[in-house]
């Protein structure tokens, strides 16, 4: 595992899955599954609606925003479980930090 690529995940990260991991829906087996080589993550439903918004453009901040007000839930809650998920996502290899665009 490359250790040294791994991101700290904050409100300003804006993470991505890696151009090797793919999120899918397993047909076979109803569910969603992040595909990466020799491995098969099957992320829970609330992990799914945050990997959905990983998209490399929105802020994990951003992100918060829009899980609170889908879920009508406090934020300060959203936030904590949001990062911590990401950051677990990120230290096993399945999420980066978006690269920034030069234009």
């Amino acid at each position: 595992m490359a250790g040294a690529r791994n991101i700290s995940v904050s409100e300003t990260s804006r993470p991505v899955l890696p151009r090797h991991a793919k999120l899918k829906f397993d047909e076979t087996r109803k569910v969603w599954v992040i595909l990466a080589p020799e491995r098969v993550l099957a992320p829970d439903e609330i992990a799914v609606e945050v990997l959905k918004l990983c998209d490399g453009i929105r802020s994990v901040g951003v992100m918060i925003d829009q899980l609170a007000a889908k879920y009508v839930a406090p934020r300060e809650a959203i936030a904590t479980d949001v990062i911590a998920m990401l950051q677990d996502l990120a230290d096993k290899g399945f999420l980066t930090q978006a690269r920034e665009k030069t234009s």
